[in-house]
């Protein structure tokens, strides 16, 4: 019937849509490719793939209710596949932007197989994994 070639985007929504551009551009390195102010919709690459961000005031983001919150997420985790996986640089990168990381880096299974992961949060609380591109245990 078809194959699945790769996640194409993920759609976040957003209570502050300038904060969380400001996190995805600075802290991930995520760059503007779209936006679409009349439906509060701003894309960017991350990669191969794209996160789009919706602004919960905006025409889409009303469509989903209630912001998530720490009882209700609106997703489990985001994971990005990065390489190099150096944990000490990334503990450091996001401490530099006052991020603290959900734990130590730890061995997970994922598109690739197994990999070291390191788990944080963005401002409005969707975790994000950074996951190794290989394992090389």
């Amino acid at each position: 019937m078809f194959d699945i070639e790769a996640i194409d985007h993920l759609v976040l929504r957003v209570r502050d849509l300038s904060t969380s551009i400001d996190f995805y551009q600075k802290v991930l390195g995520c760059d503007i490719v779209k936006r679409q102010e009349h439906l509060g919709l701003v894309h960017l690459r991350a990669g191969t793939s794209m996160i789009d961000l919706i602004s919960l005031d905006g025409k889409l983001g009303r469509r989903g209710g209630a912001a998530a919150q720490t009882e209700g997420r609106n997703m489990d985790h985001l994971c990005l596949r990065i390489h190099p996986f150096d944990e000490a640089a990334l503990i450091k990168h996001l401490r530099d932007f006052d991020i603290q990381p959900l734990g130590p880096a730890e061995v997970n299974f994922g598109a690739k197989g197994d990999g070291l992961s390191l788990y944080f949060t963005d401002p409005d609380g969707n975790v994000i994994e950074l996951k190794e591109s290989s394992h090389s245990l």
